[in-house]
Formats: C-alpha cells, sequence, structure tokens
C-alpha cells in the first residue's frame, strides 16, 4: 500500500526459509502478483519483489511457515 504522505509504496523483503521448504509450490500458486518462480526441482525463488502487495497469503497459506514478508523500513535523512 503506498505511503500517503509521499505516495511511495514500501518496500518488501520476502525470505524463504529453504531447510523449512518442502517445495510444494503453494506460494507461487496462491500469489495474486505472481511474484514467486519455481525451478525444475520445484525450489521456490522471489523473483519480483516488487510486485508484492504484502497480501500475506504466502505466508498463511505455506504448510511449513518457510516465508517471512516483511516491510523495509527506509530511513529518512534530516535536513
Amino acid at each position: 500500500m503506498p505511503d500517503a504522505k509521499n505516495n511511495v509504496k514500501p518496500k518488501i523483503k520476502i525470505t524463504i526459509n529453504k531447510k523449512w521448504c518442502k517445495k510444494c509450490g503453494i506460494c507461487s500458486a496462491f500469489c495474486p502478483k505472481e511474484v514467486f518462480t519455481c525451478d525444475d526441482f520445484g525450489t521456490p525463488t522471489v523473483k519480483y519483489p516488487e510486485k508484492c502487495i504484502k497480501c500475506m497469503l504466502c505466508v498463511v497459506r505455506c504448510p511449513d511457515f518457510a516465508i517471512e514478508v516483511e516491510e523495509i523500513k527506509e530511513k529518512v535523512k534530516k535536513k
């Protein structure tokens, strides 16, 4: 969601815990913005983090709790 003050979309960091992930593909199947892609072995990767709308469907649907989505707070420069 864009920031109301300066109309800038916050940056999102998506982390996939490869040790916990069982490569089921649920994250990529439920993502409405197609942020994830899977390689030939089914391993998900975050290909388009800028498309993320932070709907959290990947986090909620992941049966292994292997995905974390967080907003990156940018430091505001003081004048």
